[in-house]
């Protein structure tokens, strides 16, 4: 199995209310093989405190317990070498047979962080539209030197030091 880039997004709301708009979006996304939910735990938290969840994964079991242990692998070698990566491969085997990423730890996590009345979650998107692009790359030895999203506060701050620098020559 071929796994593309994985995002990990989360997000913060400052109401527990929702309108569905998200989920048409993500839907849209699947339907035309762009992401894929590895795995999603929303956690809503009413007026009186009380957790609503919802976890959701587009992964099969068997899948599941793959990207567990490519997972695995990949951090064991990171620790040590081979042997490591084989020890860890079956432990993240083992941590994903339920078929998600995200386990009690992180709901209570979750509901902790946020104050009445909002919601939160946290979400591993599989870049599928990616998987073609990173292909071809390799297949021209091509390897990625830098891997980073740029978000909008990003070039904010880059203006505002582009700005201080600016004014700190002109003096």
């Amino acid at each position: 199995m071929t796994f593309g880039p994985v995002q990990m997004l989360v997000v913060g709301f400052d109401s527990d209310e929702f309108t569905g708009k998200i989920r048409e979006e993500l839907t849209r996304l699947k339907e035309h093989d762009i992401v894929r939910v590895i795995d999603l735990l929303a956690v809503r938290k009413s007026e009186d405190g009380e957790l609503e969840i919802l976890q959701e994964s587009d992964l099969t079991q068997d899948e599941a317990v793959e990207f567990g242990a490519l997972i695995g692998a990949l951090v064991g070698f990171g620790a040590g070498g081979e042997e490591e990566a084989t020890i860890a491969a079956v432990a993240g085997a083992a941590e994903l047979e339920d078929g998600h990423v995200f386990d009690d730890s992180e709901v209570w996590y979750l509901g902790d962080a946020i104050p009445p009345g909002t919601a939160a979650a946290i979400a591993l998107l599989e870049h599928r539209w990616a998987i073609p692009l990173r292909d071809k790359i390799s297949e021209a030895g091509g390897v990625a030197l830098a891997d980073e999203w740029i978000h909008p506060r990003d070039l904010v701050a880059v203006g505002a030091m582009a700005e201080e620098a600016a004014s700190g020559s002109a003096a």
